[in-house]
């Protein structure tokens, strides 16, 4: 039976960064920082694959969400899916805090299925998908106070991106909806209208203002590789941008239920491409980029 799984390795989709919706470690990245990206990515998404599992009850998720916490800590037993990460972790002298923060996204996942509210959506996002940006950047050793605040804006608007993209598929298959309730109750919308072939003109509605939301967290979040110091990384956060907003501009007039979101691709890369071609031409202009950004984080007071 399912439920008697005995290792989060048992619980694997065998879905891979190839799979996912956005460039995971793509060779933008430089290659010495490519095996600490891939090995948070492999633990992410055995934890990922243990709270998504659809005959595991929440308790046995739990347990085996423990299990990587403490095996990745040091506290428990070892673990396959944990050792490659635990030991890029004490390579580079980082904490696990942003993945053990996943983790708790995870048993959020296995307990919750519903939000009330954009603002516990967002909070939900804090854990689930707001640490990823922050560790990629602290591989990469940029400052925190510099880049952190833009990369949580990015971060949030992917997970929400994919939450809308996948919102038939996860009621149907998980009982889950990340759409806020309060987003339903103001178009009159029943949460089991995510059940059907197509959406009703009230639900494009809800979709279309979350996201309309969701392109003010991009743009809040676009500045953010010219404030990075790494141009490769720099690249890889631009093209990665540029695809979001694209999608996220379909999200307005497109069916999640019965259309399909994404590009070929073709469209694909040549919308990375765009990002990571107009991101190169602002390069010289860094160092005035990042006074002004200075500046406006300084307040409105604050004169050159």
């Amino acid at each position: 039976m399912s439920a008697s799984l005995s290792s989060p390795a048992e619980a694997r989709s065998g879905k891979g960064h190839h799979d996912e919706n956005f460039p995971v470690a793509s060779h933008l990245i430089h290659p010495r920082h490519r095996p600490a990206i891939l090995a948070f990515y492999h633990f992410v998404r055995a934890g990922d694959d243990v709270a998504d599992h659809a005959e595991l009850s929440p308790e046995r998720k739990i347990v085996l969400l423990d299990r990587l916490a403490d095996a990745l800590t040091g506290q428990g037993p070892s673990d396959p899916e944990a050792e490659p990460l635990k030991a890029e972790l004490a390579a580079r002298g980082l904490p696990p805090r942003h993945a053990l923060e996943l983790l708790d996204a995870f048993r959020m996942d296995a307990r919750k299925s519903r939000y009330a509210t954009w603002d516990d959506l967002i909070g939900y996002c804090r854990l689930s998908a707001m640490p990823v940006g922050r560790y990629v950047l602290d591989v990469h050793g940029e400052d925190p106070a510099v880049v952190w605040g833009p990369s949580d804006a990015i971060c949030a608007a992917l997970q929400i991106l994919n939450h809308l993209q996948d919102c038939g598929k996860d009621f149907r298959s998980l009982d889950r909806v990340y759409i806020p309730q309060e987003s339903l109750d103001r178009h009159g919308v029943r949460i089991e209208a995510l059940g059907a072939a197509k959406a009703s003109p009230a639900l494009r509605a809800v979709i279309r203002e979350l996201a309309e939301r969701t392109l003010g967290l991009l743009d809040e979040g676009a500045v953010l590789p010219d404030l990075i110091r790494d141009t490769r990384l720099s690249l890889e956060i631009a093209a990665i941008h540029r695809l979001a907003v694209v999608l996220t501009k379909g999200l307005t007039s497109r069916d999640p239920l019965s259309e399909k979101v994404h590009h070929g691709k073709a469209a694909f890369a040549l919308t990375a491409l765009c990002g990571v071609t107009t991101t190169l031409l602002r390069r010289p202009f860094r160092e005035k980029i990042l006074r002004a950004h200075a500046l406006r984080m300084a307040g409105p007071g604050v004169r050159p």
